[in-house]
């Protein structure tokens, strides 16, 4: 295998997930002729290998798809192309001059140069660690993803009876999951007052199976000695603080975590990228390009998404602009700053250039009814609610971004009254 492989590729994508595919393909259709994908799976697809259920490919593909029939329909075109694909493989280190350090299961070190880079290494869960659960250590706790993993790849259940901290997309499929496998889930515990999942999740997952959700409430302490044997419950007050007494038990012999998901940024860091600390990733350019000249980012390393096919879309452009720079081809630099207003909790990208359609997302702070988005004074947007855990996505014509040339341009979300 290290016959086949280059020393210098046009491109250099880290990660084999949606994101990474779609880069893959993006450089790909762009005119790069030497990309190569590196994976520290055995196989690429990423997440979407674990996520059995329906309901991706709505607007990207039209239909609905399960993830491994998403992932697979990317595969395909992405293995009749130009792309070398270099699975169970890591990248240890990337060198501001576009050097990598690679350390693969069959090929050993490897010293790659790439003329653009594009960061596609997803997001991780945050662990009981990360919010510092009281109680004992016994077994029966784990992220929501892990145990998705072990029911669908390993034919495996967690427990019997099952409890679940968090309301995020993963855990909310799992509720349903574990209960169509003949387990009883007791119950989803938010600590805030509302669901962090997806609206069709909390109906589709909880509602339709009588799975209760209880917000404003958490697990204070965790029992037992070889295995979980109970959770005490408690509800938080304004200031997330678990009030001790109108706390109850609840028998359980696992807790499923489904707290938040984290950009997988360590390369990011080494590489001393411009970070936002609204997303956790890296600062972009309107070409997805990072503060480090030739180095990308898109998906979920970049910003927490929650729809695959917005990935797909994203991450297609991120390629495709690395292809570009690899060429010789370069865009106007961006001329506008976009911020974010009181209500909005983040925005990618971070500046805007008017020389073509931009597509912008952002997350409002906390949910909102009956609305009124602004983008400076020539764009408005009237929304009947507007949540956090579901990303808006905007495409903003040249001629709305040109009166802010050299500028800055805010985008804020405002309450409207009702008549």
């Amino acid at each position: 295998m290290k016959n086949r492989l280059r020393n210098k590729y046009d491109v250099v994508i880290v990660g084999g997930g949606p994101a990474g595919l779609a880069a893959a393909l993006g450089a790909q259709e762009a005119g790069a002729e030497h990309i190569l994908l590196i994976d520290r799976e055995i196989e690429t697809g990423g997440i979407l290998n674990q996520c059995i259920h329906s309901g991706f490919g709505l607007h990207y593909f039209k239909e609905e798809l399960t993830g491994p029939e998403y992932a697979e329909r990317f595969i395909r075109s992405v293995l009749s192309g130009n792309v070398e694909i270099l699975t169970d493989s890591y990248v240890l280190d990337i060198s501001p001059d576009l050097h990598l350090e690679v350390i693969s299961g069959n090929d050993g070190y490897l010293h790659l140069k790439g003329a653009a880079v594009v960061l596609a290494m997803g997001c991780r869960e945050r662990t009981r660690g990360a919010i510092r659960t009281p109680g004992f250590r016994p077994a029966g706790v784990m992220t929501a993803g892990l145990a998705q993993k072990m029911v669908n790849m390993k034919g495996l259940l967690p427990g019997r009876r099952v409890a679940i901290l968090g309301s995020g997309d993963i855990g909310l499929i799992m509720a349903r999951r574990l209960t169509l496998e003949g387990c009883e889930v007791v119950g989803v515990y938010e600590l805030l007052p509302y669901s962090n999942g997806l609206t069709r999740n909390v109906v589709q997952c909880l509602d339709d199976f009588d799975i209760p959700l209880h917000v404003s409430t958490t697990v204070a302490f965790i029992h037992g000695q070889n295995r979980v044997e109970r959770l005490t419950i408690a509800p938080v007050n304004h200031q997330l603080v678990p009030d001790p007494s109108r706390s109850r038990d609840v028998n359980c012999d696992t807790l499923l975590l489904s707290i938040g998901l984290i950009p997988e940024n360590e390369l990011s860091t080494r590489l001393r990228l411009r970070m936002d600390p609204a997303t956790g990733g890296p600062q972009v350019t309107s070409t997805l390009e990072t503060s480090l000249p030739g180095v990308f980012a898109c998906g979920n390393v970049l910003h927490v998404h929650d729809i695959v096919d917005f990935v797909s879309e994203e991450s297609l452009r991120a390629g495709r602009f690395a292809a570009e720079l690899a060429l010789g081809i370069r865009r106007p630099c961006d001329n506008i700053s976009l911020q974010t207003g009181e209500n909005v909790a983040s925005c990618v990208p971070h500046s805007l250039s008017p020389d073509r359609e931009q597509t912008i997302y952002f997350r409002v702070k906390q949910p909102m009814k009956h609305c009124l988005l602004t983008i400076g004074d020539r764009y408005e947007k009237k929304f009947r609610m507007l949540i956090p855990s579901e990303m808006i996505r905007l495409t903003l014509a040249p001629e709305v971004l040109d009166h802010y040339f050299g500028g800055k341009l805010k985008i804020d979300v405002q309450p409207q009254k009702v008549a």
